[in-house]
């Protein structure tokens, strides 16, 4: 729960009842809180821009929204996709279209920076994957998948994210021509930053990974397990949405291949790895947004977990 919220160093930054907002940062940063408090002081419908928080089925596991939040203010493109589906950056940049121009201020929010760079840097057109195709990189390694990708693709994509590599493979036997050919080849973006206060939430590794820690077992104490459980008849990891970080782990306990302690142990461990790529891609890729420290003490109103303490 987020509870009441006060003035915090958002209030310093650009931000007026007509301009977009977009909040980036890692999980467990506070993300979804400081876009709620933004919401709630100025108005405006809150748009999910993470990769995973689109797909039903996983509400617990991939923080999305819960219903006091959805009380509290309008949320968009959050759970509307089926848990089975595929769903690209090609398809959230369809979706958060209509929303750009909507009687609504805009606050875009999520961890997912593939999302803000289509956003605010253009997309290429790239025709969809054949299920041949899918099928056949499901089946490769993420090694083999790596060796097939030229040098100035891998440069670009995070080569320890197994999605992010495999489209880059999917795209090039789909269509002949690398993806780093593809984004050089790129249409004008739909939104700038200039037009945008664009906020990034800085979040230092120790706090941060207690943090995450931390929301797991709130997570767990929440229902995480029992959503699991609910999932368990339709698992299948090559399923988009079965990347939800805890998911495979839970699924692995609930098959009887290691215990739930464990689970929660590789969940977190996971969870601060993927942290991790995502503070070194926000400060590569987003040097030109407004930086505020996560663990600012003008913040800890808006911090999402009620039984976290204020820092």
């Amino acid at each position: 729960m987020t509870g009441n919220a006060k003035p915090h160093a958002a209030a310093h930054l650009p931000i007026t009842p007509d301009r977009p907002v977009l909040i980036a940062g890692p999980t467990a940063s506070g993300k979804s809180a400081l876009a709620l408090h933004i919401a709630q002081t100025q108005g405006g419908v809150i748009i999910n821009a993470d990769a995973l928080q689109v797909f039903d089925g996983w509400r617990i596991l991939t923080a999305r929204p819960d219903d006091a939040d959805l009380a509290i203010a309008r949320h968009a493109l959050y759970g509307h996709v089926p848990f089975d589906a595929d769903y690209s950056v090609g398809h959230w940049l369809r979706d958060v279209t209509p929303y750009l121009d909507g009687q609504r201020r805009p606050i875009i929010v999520g961890g997912t920076g593939l999302n803000f760079n289509a956003l605010t840097q253009g997309l290429a057109d790239i025709p969809p994957t054949p299920d041949s195709i899918r099928a056949s990189a499901n089946a490769l390694s993420l090694s083999e998948l790596l060796a097939a990708l030229d040098a100035d693709t891998a440069s670009r994509i995070d080569r320890q994210n197994r999605m992010r590599v495999q489209r880059a493979w999917e795209v090039l036997k789909t269509t002949g021509k690398s993806l780093a050919a593809w984004q050089d080849d790129t249409p004008p973006p739909l939104l700038s930053t200039t037009d945008a206060a664009c906020i990034t939430l800085d979040a230092p590794k120790d706090w941060l990974n207690d943090r995450i820690a931390r929301r797991f077992d709130v997570m767990l104490d929440h229902g995480a397990l029992d959503e699991a459980r609910a999932m368990l008849p339709h698992w299948n990891p090559n399923h988009q949405s079965s990347k939800a970080i805890g998911a495979p782990e839970l699924i692995a306990h609930l098959q009887g291949d290691m215990t739930l302690a464990d689970a929660r142990d590789a969940a977190i461990i996971a969870s601060r790895q993927y942290a991790k790529r995502q503070r070194t891609w926000f400060r590569a890729r987003q040097k030109d947004w407004h930086h505020i420290p996560a663990d600012c003490p003008d913040l800890s109103a808006t911090l999402r977990f009620a039984d976290l303490p204020e820092a």
